[in-house]
């Protein structure tokens, strides 16, 4: 992979890696954001509602008693004045001394113009008296901010003063304090370890990209090359005989013969690559249907034929010539010996270019005098009855380090011992190993030099088939 390319799988990695941290980092900050406000606002209301309720025990306990100043004990005796009221504060207020605890909640009694009669506190706050009985902060100096409800006694229509109750903000403040910097320290670990994961997790995400965007680009190339090479022969050998004033109607006809041949060869790799791509794209629908392999495999048999005796191959399958004579045997009036049952669901045409591009290969690379056997057996496939097709054959084999690629698509083990005319494109297997794989089966290869090759192909074995043979024959 050149540089360019490295640079940018990494800057997508990177960006991928950015994106999960950015989109967790935002979570969490609105998770954490939430934590802090629920309980900062719980713990507000805490000091409200202790507040209000030292101000309810407090109103309880006060001593209110008439107050009678001079000359108005006549009045009050002949009831023409109610006698005024007044809160007794020493009687209230028995205990104002002063204390160094942090949690105490400090009290101050106004009378009812607002001036302090009665304080808690070792120094005045010197702060005017409003009503406020939902709780106000207040900063009292720079190192001590105080929460206070101020109430209003009244009796009847009379005000008897003001009571001032304050509660020290540390108790919001110093545990607000913690929660923010534990959930800080939280939040930046995790985003943290996000990263690492996130880079991680993007190196596993775009991993099948640059796998899938390779074997596109040798995709690409290999077609490229595959479709240059002939292209370039046609043109040069249609150049030549134009370029002829007075063509030699032999070299013309001979000529015509390699711009024939390549075509036809064009037109199988263009056939193979349309196949491949309908296939990738979901655009090649399957039509299943009873098909006898013993059947199918004759007629493949018989198309290879030629090819087969003009190599001087011997190309045979016992299973397929059986079936040929039980079929024979079901048109004589003589009973016909039942067959094993060779029957699976499938495309009748898929599975004929499957056993093609897998005959042919052999053909391809077995020496003269040589031999390709199919043999038909009953298997299993993943505990199921299936059909198990092997095809063996003497040829040159294929090395052992090329095993693992030989159906990776435009894949030769040895381009060298191609020829020009009858070249293969690459994808034989590939193909083979789609339409195995599109019928549910499998296929398996084993190869050593000089020794030849087997290839070995599983396919379910169509039961109803089986079933209604089973039938026939009792």
């Amino acid at each position: 992979m050149t540089v360019p390319q490295t640079a940018m799988f990494q800057t997508t990695r990177r960006r991928l890696a950015l994106w999960y941290t950015t989109v967790t980092a935002v979570v969490l900050l609105l998770f954490a954001s939430g934590v802090y406000l629920y309980v900062r606002t719980t713990l507000v209301e805490r000091v409200d509602d202790t507040l209000n309720h030292v101000v309810e025990i407090v109103q309880r306990s006060l001593v209110i008693e008439p107050r009678v100043a001079a000359g108005e004990q006549v009045l009050m005796a002949r009831g023409e004045v109610a006698p005024p009221l007044q809160v007794n504060v020493e009687a209230s207020f028995r205990d104002n001394a002063p204390t160094t605890e942090d949690d105490h909640i400090d009290l101050e009694w106004f009378g009812p113009t607002g001036e302090l009669l009665w304080s808690t506190l070792s120094e005045p706050l010197n702060l005017p008296v409003k009503v406020n009985p939902l709780g106000k902060t207040v900063p009292i100096n720079d190192d001590h901010v105080v929460r206070q409800v101020t109430e209003r006694v009244v009796v009847g229509n009379q005000i008897l003063g003001y009571l001032r109750v304050s509660h020290p903000w540390f108790e919001v403040t110093k545990p607000s304090r913690q929660l923010l910097q534990d959930l800080s320290l939280g939040i930046s670990l995790m985003i943290a370890a996000v990263a690492s994961i996130g880079w991680l997790l993007s190196g596993i995400a775009i991993a099948p990209v640059r796998e899938s965007y390779q074997q596109l680009k040798q995709f690409t190339a290999d077609a490229s090359h595959e479709l240059r090479n002939p292209i370039a022969i046609i043109q040069t050998n249609a150049q030549v005989a134009l370029a002829d004033p007075e063509p030699d109607a032999a070299a013309q006809h001979q000529q015509l013969q390699v711009i024939e041949r390549l075509t036809r060869r064009l037109g199988r790799l263009v056939d193979d690559l349309l196949f491949l791509a309908r296939q990738d794209g979901g655009l090649l629908p399957l039509q299943p249907e009873p098909v006898d392999l013993s059947l199918l495999l004759t007629d493949v048999i018989e198309e290879q034929a030629a090819i087969a005796d003009y190599q001087q191959i011997r190309l045979f399958c016992q299973a397929c010539e059986t079936a040929l004579v039980a079929l024979a045997g079901d048109r004589s009036p003589l009973p016909a010996t039942p067959l094993p049952n060779y029957t699976v669901k499938g495309d009748a045409d898929q599975l004929t270019r499957l056993f093609t591009n897998v005959i042919s290969n052999s053909l391809q690379y077995t020496p003269p005098e040589g031999q390709i056997e199919i043999l038909l057996d009953e298997g299993k496939l993943q505990n199921q009855p299936a059909i198990q097709i092997t095809i063996k054959d003497n040829g040159v084999g294929i090395p052992e380090a090329a095993l693992p690629h030989i159906f990776d698509r435009f894949y030769r083990a040895d381009p060298s011992r191609q020829r020009s005319d009858s070249a293969g494109s690459g994808l034989g297997l590939a193909i083979a190993k789609v339409i195995v794989e599109n019928h549910g089966g499998d296929i398996q290869l084993w190869s050593q030099p000089q020794q030849g090759t087997e290839v070995r192909i599983r396919l379910p074995l169509h039961l109803e088939a089986s079933k209604a043979r089973q039938q026939t024959a009792a």
